[in-house]
């Protein structure tokens, strides 16, 4: 006799928990109960990033690295269920592979990015990154797993915390990467994951005062990019334009996204005698 399949009901991730949306709502997509957003869920979900980024950003460098590499050897485990999913098994390994990648960047950002500056007089001048702090991204739909590695791997490697809008018609992904997350050694809050309608959770997380800055990857309608990065504007939030043509998201990514979300601190300090 055969038996009827439970169906997975694929849920927020918040904080390292998987709460429903306080909402109640869901919606079907990829023959699976998904949970839609709601504006509740985007408050929640910064103030979890917001607690995460002191003790994210106070690690170390080399610390990072290492929980994000851990991050990609529990992605590698999962393999086969993300092909399951229907990612390419091109793009799954090229997920990993660009996690390892963003994950040896950890302790060398800061010597290709900072700088011992000349200057006239019996100092030392020093600059430095640091990270921004909360970075609200938008994931790209076109490329549901190697995409969204793409865009969150760069924020958080350098100390930022982040709350992800996921493809709202490509989510599964993006939920069970927030699986993997949360049997790795990151800690609650560093990575949120929200799924639903961009367009309804989009103009909360772009106006919350408490966003430092924005990715706007994901976002493929003029007039909501517009919205977005206008309500952005209300507290300078940092702002990555959505993309003018189509992303090769295979390509090299280079460090554009890592320093987009760093700020420079100089130092001053007086030489010796």
């Amino acid at each position: 006799m055969s038996r009827l399949a439970v169906r997975k009901t694929y849920k927020l991730f918040i904080g390292g928990k998987f709460p429903r949306s306080e909402s109640g709502r869901s919606y079907l997509v990829q023959d699976a109960n998904v949970a839609l957003a709601s504006r509740k869920d985007v408050r929640d979900a910064v103030v979890a990033a917001r607690a995460a980024v002191k003790g994210w950003s106070g690690a170390t460098a080399y610390n990072r690295g290492q929980i994000l590499y851990r991050a990609a050897e529990m992605l590698e485990g999962r393999r086969d269920q993300f092909v399951a999913l229907g990612e390419p098994e091109a793009e799954v390994d090229a997920a990993i592979d660009r996690w390892v990648w963003y994950a040896g960047w950890s302790d060398k950002i800061a010597q290709v990015y900072g700088n011992a500056n000349p200057v006239a007089g019996p100092y030392f001048n020093l600059s430095s990154p640091e990270p921004t702090g909360v970075v609200g991204v938008v994931a790209p739909p076109e490329s549901a797993l190697l995409g969204l590695v793409s865009v969150v791997a760069p924020a958080i490697v350098t100390g930022n915390t982040v709350v992800v809008l996921a493809a709202e018609e490509h989510p599964l992904a993006a939920v069970t990467l927030a699986e993997v997350l949360a049997t790795s050694d990151l800690p609650g809050g560093v990575v949120n994951i929200l799924t639903g309608k961009v367009a309804e959770t989009g103009p909360w997380l772009a106006a919350h005062m408490d966003v430092n800055a924005l990715d706007l990857a994901g976002v493929r309608e003029a007039e909501l990019a517009k919205a977005l990065e206008e309500a952005a504007a209300e507290n300078l939030k940092r702002v990555v334009r959505p993309p003018a043509a189509p992303v090769d998201w295979s390509a090299d990514p280079g460090i554009g996204r890592m320093t987009a979300f760093l700020e420079t601190k100089t130092v001053w300090h007086p030489k010796g005698i």
